[in-house]
């Protein structure tokens, strides 16, 4: 289970949008591996050197995108982060994509919500939201 603030999550793809207004578009995770309708707002949620959000929008030369780290898994604060990561995420790296379609009229309709719950198994993210 990895836990964001609504707020830190609206960030993210905000900044995949302006960078996609500014630069062409939106990227796809893998390069030449993803499908073409990866291609869209939204973010990805990225295990790698703890788990964060990471933006989509197309990036200027030596830019870097906008990333969210988890509340349970930043590598600096969180001592144990990486056995977090691979219970909950997998020893491997990885990248998933989450539609900002999906998650926008979520947030919107849960006004109280404070913040996106996302779970993982092998085959799906469950997608839930905290209030706190």
């Amino acid at each position: 289970m990895f836990t964001f603030s609504i707020p830190g999550v609206r960030r993210v793809i905000e900044r995949g949008i302006a960078d996609a207004t500014a630069h062409g578009g939106f990227r796809v995770p893998y390069e030449g591996i993803s499908s073409p309708d990866q291609a869209r707002a939204g973010l990805w949620l990225v295990g790698d050197r703890g788990v964060y959000l990471c933006s989509n929008g197309k990036l200027a030369a030596n830019e870097k995108p906008f990333v969210f780290y988890s509340e349970q898994c930043h590598p600096k604060g969180d001592f144990d982060w990486w056995d977090y990561k691979r219970r909950h995420f997998g020893a491997d790296d990885g990248v998933e994509f989450i539609e900002a379609e999906r998650l926008i009229p979520l947030f919107n309709s849960n006004i109280r919500a404070t913040h996106l719950n996302l779970a993982l198994t092998e085959t799906e993210i469950t997608i839930s939201l905290l209030t706190r």
